[in-house]
Formats: C-alpha cells, structure tokens, sequence
C-alpha cells in the first residue's frame, strides 16, 4: 500500500527570504494532486528577523527550538511529524522542493528506507564554494576509509526516509556532523541510496563556519567510528 502522508521539516535561523521561497514553493509542486497529504513544520532556533512570522503567515506548523545546534534542530522536530515518510530541506532555498515528489517515489517504488541526495550532479554555478566544495570531497573519503560507504556528497541536507527507520538511524550528534551521521548509519542499517540532485545558490547569508565546522566534522567521524567498533566488540562478547 501507497504511503500518502509526508512530514517536510525545514530548521531556520534567520532565514526570512529563503523560508518563503521555500514554503511557497512546497506549496505549488502539486503534491496533493499526486496523492500525497503533507505538512510543513519549520524548526526554528531563535530568529528575530521576521522568519517565524513569515512560515506561520504561510501556514507551516512551527516548533521552537530550545537550544540551537543544527542536529538538535532535528531531534527537536522528529517527534511532531505525524507523516509516514519524512522529508528535510534547508530554509535557505538551495535545495529545489519540485524535486520532492520524485525522491518519494523512487522511496516508495523501490522499497528503500532511506534517500539522501547528491549535490555535485547538477549543482548551479555559485552555489557552494570552493573550500566546501573540498571539504565535502575529504570527509567523504574519510567515510570510505572508515566505513566502507560509497558517498558522493556526504554532507547533504535532503533526505527522504520512512519515519519507522528513524530510531536505528539517529544521530547522537546535536551539531553540523548530524548530517553525516545519519547517513552513515543509514547506510549501515537500512535499505539506502544516494540520488543525484539539483542545488541553487543560496537566498541570504551562510551560517557555516568553514574550518571550525569542517575540523569539527572530521574529528567527529573518528570518534563515530571508534564507538560503532567498540558497540560491535561488545555485542560479540
């Protein structure tokens, strides 16, 4: 049986232009007209420039965010989805929502538990810079090196899962390194792939940290690592 019920989560921080683009164009990719019923829940970590106005104004379901982190934004958000099937953008307008429909799809149609998106396949020009870019490429070797998982964009904010995987795939990061966590234990636990997708330049300032964030990310990928071996150890013993 056809799921028909999708959760979209969206985290923002001061993300005023982009959360409308966001919301206006979830709203016209025709999702009902497809069989889907769906919500809109904004994760907000304390915006004072009019994003929080705006998503309610345009009919999001908006949760506040007790303490900022970009993975805390997510396990603030998980537990309101009342969707079957759970989707995740940014607020900054760079992934495009028209491509939606099609991930869940593929979700569906193939069985899988769990979609992340590739960025590098058609991304437009502008839209990530040259030391992301190189970043991105080193802690996705790293998660070669290290886990045996094949990613292109290790780093991607879309995902498309079943919300009845979420508990073998949560992260226990609170921060950036959130979003290759659950990929990596997606890709351990659950029927996963990667899909090429469409990135647009961003719509407002950029709240990455370059270095810190990329540091931050590395270290945390060894530290995973180390603590899914000793999880293993012990489950042997």
């Amino acid at each position: 049986m056809q799921t028909k019920n999708i959760s979209i989560i969206i985290p923002t921080i001061n993300e005023v232009e982009g959360i409308r683009r966001v919301i206006k164009e979830i709203q016209t990719i025709g999702l009902e007209t497809l069989g889907y019923r769906y919500e809109i829940l904004v994760v907000d970590g304390g915006s004072d420039d009019g994003t929080i106005e705006v998503a309610k104004k345009l009919g999001a379901k908006l949760i506040i965010q007790p303490n900022r982190g970009y993975g805390k934004a997510y396990k603030t958000g998980f537990p309101y989805a009342r969707g079957d099937i759970i989707v995740t953008l940014d607020g900054d307008g760079q992934y495009p929502p028209e491509f939606i429909p099609r991930l869940v799809k593929i979700l569906i149609d193939g069985n899988y538990d769990f979609i992340t998106t590739n960025r590098f396949a058609y991304m437009e020009p502008g839209s990530m810079t040259f030391l992301h870019k190189v970043g991105n490429k080193v802690l996705s070797l790293l998660i070669m090196m290290l886990f045996g998982i094949n990613l292109k964009d290790s780093q991607s904010g879309m995902w498309v899962f079943r919300k009845d995987v979420l508990g073998h795939i949560i992260p226990d990061s609170n921060g950036m390194s959130f979003s290759e966590e659950i990929k990596i234990k997606a890709f351990l636990n659950a029927k996963s792939i990667e899909i090429p997708s469409f990135y647009r330049r961003r719509v407002g300032k950029s709240k990455l940290k370059t270095f810190k964030d990329g540091i931050s990310n590395m270290i945390y990928l060894f530290v995973l690592w180390l603590k899914l071996r000793l999880t293993k150890r012990q489950d042997k013993l």
